[in-house]
């Protein structure tokens, strides 16, 4: 079905500027973390982008208790039952910016799947971050997490996205939320990939701003109970993960990569010795590979040479090339968006 003749049950208006939100979310304690965090993940303003992907906003999903935004960009030949990828954009970013730059909308239109894109604003939080440190957005069936798991149902429900074929993805502050979206839905997602991002529920018990430097460090299994605990009626099966991080990042050091492969190996029982590595892209990307005891691929580490902190494009027209760099914190490097792509198994490549 055509973009044009698909009926909708809700629809698409512009986002009005300084649109009021009804909750206010940051006071007191919190008020201070979040400033805290935002100010360690602030990206500078956003200049205007080099070419604007046409999104549109969504002004109606359904419930939204995190009070966000969602933005959706459909390709023009976008199939039957099309795969669904939420993406979340970092700090000072917005959707539209992430669109523009990430490579993800040139990735959907190859490959045929709808891009959502969940948007949070300042009342949420100073700097336009996700609040992946807050219990009353990380937590299953509240705050934001519960406005984002909202969007995936619009998704399905209005433009006809596969249900079982349904992942998500974000940079910085949105790659640490797309760490809270997977562990409080993971029957919802099949796969998600964390770029520049933290472990889930890594700011219980400490500050939000020692998880980005110098990091936490928990056993394994101190961390797969975090997950587990995040939504304690799921058995099984949980969601792959791809992990992408700069070696050079100062903003969310290295080592909280390694702290999310410890978790989520831990969480599909696997051990913490990769079972293959490999270089990618043409920047010699290391490439790691973790299997369960079925030897399935279910955590895979891509530790990205002589970048800081932000998402790795790679500008061009080839398959493997894709983002733009005229907007800070996207990365002339290697094409992300696309091994991404292959990781949540549409590109046709070995991702399982």
């Amino acid at each position: 079905m055509t973009p044009n003749s698909r009926q909708r049950k809700a629809s698409s208006t512009t986002r009005r500027p300084g649109r009021t939100h009804t909750r206010a979310k940051l006071h007191g304690s919190l008020a201070a973390i979040g400033a805290l965090v935002a100010g360690a993940l602030v990206f500078g303003p956003a200049p205007a982008a080099q070419a604007e992907t046409p999104i549109e906003e969504v002004a109606d999903f359904g419930q939204n208790p995190g009070d966000l935004g969602m933005y959706v960009y459909e390709p023009a030949s976008l199939p039957e039952n099309a795969p669904v990828v939420v993406a979340m954009h970092g700090c000072t970013q917005s959707a539209q910016v992430y669109a523009d730059n990430s490579g993800l909308s040139k990735m959907a239109d190859e490959h045929g799947f709808l891009l959502v894109l969940p948007q949070t604003g300042g009342s949420n939080n100073p700097n336009n971050c996700f609040n992946w440190f807050q219990g009353t957005d990380n937590k299953r069936d509240q705050g934001e997490a519960a406005s984002v798991r909202q969007m995936v149902a619009h998704a399905e429900e209005a433009y006809g996205a596969d249900a079982k074929r349904t992942y998500v993805t974000g940079l910085s502050a949105g790659g640490a939320m797309t760490s809270v979206m997977l562990a409080t839905y993971p029957e919802v997602f099949e796969a998600g990939a964390v770029v520049a991002g933290l472990p889930y529920d890594c700011a219980s018990g400490s500050s939000p701003f020692i998880c980005m430097s110098p990091g936490v460090d928990q056993s394994p299994e101190e961390w797969a109970q975090r997950v587990k605990d995040a939504a304690p009626d799921h058995q099984g099966p949980w969601p792959r993960v791809a992990i992408w991080h700069g070696d050079e990042d100062g903003t969310v050091v290295p080592m909280n990569a390694d702290e999310l492969r410890d978790q989520w190996t831990a969480v599909h029982g696997a051990d913490q010795k990769p079972d293959s590595t490999s270089t990618i892209g043409p920047n010699d990307t290391q490439r790691e590979r973790y299997q369960n005891a079925d030897g399935e691929p279910v955590v895979e580490v891509d530790r990205v040479p002589g970048i800081d902190h932000g998402t790795p494009v790679d500008p061009g027209s080839e398959a493997k090339q894709c983002g733009a760099t005229g907007t800070e914190h996207f990365i002339d490097s290697i094409c992300s968006s696309y091994w991404i792509t292959e990781f949540f198994g549409m590109t046709g490549g070995a991702s399982r």
